[in-house]
């Protein structure tokens, strides 16, 4: 513990000295969605402890910490999601460079509260535009290599579902345009197969590979819910945080 802490003061001074000049060696990427995302995992002894010296996360207080459950800080009840697995699997594939995770996910946020402007109620939070400010901010410690996106338990009845598809594909084209990367890798995950009416979002994000060119979808296959047929259990939310990376890394094409 005592050398994560040196690790993590040695980065943070290194990132201060070098702000104004994004280090090409530092990946970022953007966790975005609701609570699957953001995770809702118990923490047990098990993932107490889980992370990687040069995997990283952003924290609400916009600092550069080595990263460790819970990543993301939208609710109280934030926990195990697949986005430090994911880091972790990232940074094995490539020990050259440090990961660094940018948590935006929200807890119940609908796609449409991904929208400019728009505000979500629930958790009193404006969820794409404090996802634009930290990914800006973000941005002048590292460059961006990719998204991945979990979201749609929200939009999960068979009219919603029905836009989603052209929603969501607008919204990558957004999140490109900001950080100035047209074929920025994005990995969606699917909605667990455990609940029936998951099923109309999963058979939009089926088509997302072959209507947004360098996208690619995790599949959520044999993924079991922690007790609530809604949230992701820790194990699995782990897998699946390993299968993002295995489908970012395919996108990349840069796979070892």
């Amino acid at each position: 513990m005592k050398k994560y802490i040196f690790l993590t003061l040695c980065f943070i001074a290194a990132m201060n000295v070098f702000a104004q000049q994004p280090d090409p060696k530092f990946e970022l990427y953007i966790l975005a969605g609701q609570s699957n995302m953001a995770g809702r995992g118990i923490i047990t002894d098990e993932f107490k402890n889980e992370g990687n010296s040069n995997v990283y996360m952003l924290t609400k207080d916009n600092q550069w910490v080595l990263a460790k459950h819970p990543v993301h800080f939208d609710k109280p009840t934030a926990g195990v999601g697949p986005g430090l697995a994911f880091g972790i699997a990232m940074a094995k594939a490539n020990p050259t460079v440090k990961i660094g995770l940018i948590p935006c996910a929200v807890g119940g946020t609908p796609i449409e509260h991904w929208l400019p402007g728009a505000y979500d109620p629930a958790t009193k939070t404006h969820p794409y535009d404090d996802a634009v400010a930290r990914i800006k901010y973000a941005m002048q410690f590292g460059v961006i290599k990719g998204i991945i996106w979990h979201q749609g338990e929200a939009n999960s009845q068979p009219e919603k579902a029905k836009l989603y598809l052209a929603q969501l594909t607008e919204l990558i084209g957004r999140f490109r345009t900001l950080v100035n990367n047209p074929n920025l890798p994005f990995v969606a995950g699917e909605l667990g197969q455990y609940r029936p009416e998951f099923k109309y979002i999963n058979t939009e994000l089926a088509k997302l590979s072959a209507t947004v060119p360098n996208s690619a979808l995790a599949t959520t296959e044999e993924l079991v819910h922690r007790g609530d047929t809604l949230h992701f259990s820790s194990p699995s939310a782990g897998e699946l945080g390993r299968r993002y990376a295995v489908k970012m890394l395919e996108l990349q094409k840069w796979r070892k």
